[in-house]
């Protein structure tokens, strides 16, 4: 379970308050897709970094699985988002001196995880990229890259995902196949995951679509897996 409670993000521009995100308060159940459309400058981004607990709110607390993540100092919260939370970001962010499963490979070995290279080797599968393990970032196509980058998030098991605009550098046949691929991932492990994009047309596979303007909540419509 995800909650915001009275959330905004107030910051100094040319020495005048800026609020990027007006107050909200939003619940995000356990297993549920939701998708958070919007222009550019809407708030988007700011409420993923929010919920990721990348930035810190102006006013209210964010919650996850019942820890207020505002009230933990910087130990603490990295240990929740190793546990807790994956991430899924536009540019992939590999290494690219590293292959694919070396890739999947890193944070189950920081983790301790007990037989690491397996588990690389099952989410290498679980993503169609078994034949692919050994080949570097720069020798992947940016949908094959995309889903190492979903592998590597998955490697803890965490229980949320959040993804921003994780289909922005692909062509809408490779994104329209990365929405897919979290979609099971989110029916068959029951992950919760929250994706920001701009593309309207790929929350077609998100239960719940929060339409952003000028750091508001516009309105909050239901998508069409939902029914």
């Amino acid at each position: 379970m995800i909650e915001l409670r009275n959330v905004s993000k107030t910051v100094t521009s040319g020495g005048e308050p800026l609020t990027i995100l007006h107050s909200l308060d939003l619940s995000v159940p356990s297993g549920q897709f939701l998708s958070i459309v919007g222009p550019s400058g809407s708030g988007k981004s700011t409420l993923l970094s929010l919920l990721a607990g990348l930035d810190t709110p102006s006013t209210g607390s964010v919650v996850i699985n019942g820890v207020d993540i505002t009230a933990l100092d910087e130990d603490r919260l990295a240990q929740l988002r190793s546990r807790s939370i994956g991430f899924v970001f536009q540019f992939f962010h590999l290494i690219p001196s590293l292959s694919a499963f070396e890739n999947i490979l890193v944070p189950l070995e920081i983790a301790g995880a007990q037989e690491a290279g397996e588990r690389a080797k099952v989410l290498l599968a679980n993503v169609g990229l078994t034949d692919r393990g050994h080949h570097y970032p720069s020798q992947l196509s940016g949908g094959e890259r995309q889903r190492v980058a979903i592998a590597r998030a998955l490697a803890n098991d965490p229980p949320i995902l959040l993804a921003d605009e994780p289909t922005g550098n692909l062509d809408s046949k490779n994104g329209q196949h990365v929405v897919e691929l979290l979609r099971e991932v989110n029916i068959r492990q029951g992950v919760t995951i929250v994706m920001v994009t701009h593309d309207a047309e790929l929350t077609d596979q998100s239960e719940v679509v929060l339409s952003m303007r000028d750091g508001r909540t516009d309105v909050i419509t239901q998508g069409k897996t939902s029914g």
